[in-house]
């Protein structure tokens, strides 16, 4: 039997990271100091004239991309859909894509490439500018039957439900073709905005649901063990995460407990939800057990927390590999 195919669709950004030597820039530029702030288009080409003599660090982002990114680099096979700018960024993104085998449905407009600039302070605390610009203009005329050709699961990236016409479009077409789908609940103030799609989303489309400890919160009103069962009661799979206390997987009235690493240096916590939906999904697709899954999961979360950024060398990912065969 065949692997499963997994296509992910989300905002494709570009993640510029910079370590400015204090929290001066921030300041100027009246940013909440550990907030993510929406910018206009005006505030994002301020804010890159004010980096440009910084030492920065460019990558592909977004929280699906990101989550495909580690799914691709495990050997899973694996798409994405999304929209770019027809520029550097966007040519950035899309051969970054190509380049770790990824088949890709990009969407090429004349807007700029979306864009989050992550200024990591001295104290390791993120303060993200994010410019959505191109990323967000993908509509419900851009999901067609042929996109799920091919594929057995369905990633969506919580941030889409702003766009309510496109995620429910999204979910539906992806249900009509058969796939197993999953949602990445994004954030808690996410949820908060958006509690009633969401509830639809989840009672009639979703089979996967991952959320932290706030998103659960958000989302059921209730505490992290709690909100598992109550997910769980409305899908197949439940996965809340807990941080330093690792995280719960329910199926039914099965439960697993999966630790974090320990011993672990944590250097930038960004992309660690990401990574661990990314190999929870990537184990899945291989067929291992749910508890494995968790484990796979955990292991990669723990190792991209211990890096700037959201993204790790081959030579990582070949140690990572070898590190699932022995879960």
């Amino acid at each position: 039997m065949r692997n499963l195919k997994i296509l992910g669709i989300g905002n494709a950004l570009i993640d510029i990271l910079v370590l400015p030597e204090d929290d001066q820039i921030i300041n100027n530029l009246e940013l909440p100091k550990g907030g993510m702030t929406l910018v206009d288009g005006e505030l994002s080409a301020r804010i890159q004239k004010e980096i440009s003599h910084l030492n920065i660090k460019i990558a592909t982002g977004g929280s699906v991309a990101n989550a495909i990114n580690g799914i691709a680099a495990l050997g899973s096979e694996c798409g994405y859909v999304g929209s770019i700018g027809q520029d550097h960024l966007g040519s950035l993104f899309k051969n970054e894509m190509i380049k770790r085998g990824i088949e890709i449905v990009l969407k090429e407009i004349t807007l700029p490439t979306g864009n989050a600039v992550g200024f990591v302070s001295s104290d390791g605390e993120r303060t993200f500018a994010t410019y959505l610009g191109a990323a967000v203009e993908m509509g419900p005329a851009d999901i067609t039957p042929e996109l799920f050709t091919g594929y057995d699961l369905f990633f969506i990236e919580g941030y889409l439900v702003f766009n309510h016409a496109l995620i429910m479009a999204a979910a539906s077409a992806a249900k009509d073709a058969g796939l197993t789908i999953a949602l990445d609940l994004a954030s808690f103030n996410v949820v908060e905005a958006n509690l009633e799609i969401l509830n639809e989303l989840v009672d009639n489309y979703i089979d996967i649901v991952f959320a932290n400890e706030e998103e659960a919160k958000s989302f059921t009103g209730l505490v992290p063990e709690e909100a598992l069962v109550n997910l769980a009661n409305r899908c197949d799979i439940a996965v809340v995460k807990v941080g330093k206390e690792g995280a719960f997987v329910q199926r039914g009235i099965q439960k697993w407990h999966i630790p974090t690493t320990e011993g672990i240096k944590v250097i930038d916590t960004t992309g660690a939800g990401d990574f661990f939906a990314a190999g929870f999904l990537a184990g899945l697709a291989a067929g291992h057990d749910l508890e494995k899954c968790g484990k796979i999961g955990s292991l990669l979360a723990g190792e991209v927390i211990q890096v700037i950024g959201a993204e790790l060398l081959q030579n990582h990912w070949e140690s990572i590999k070898k590190q699932v065969e022995l879960l």
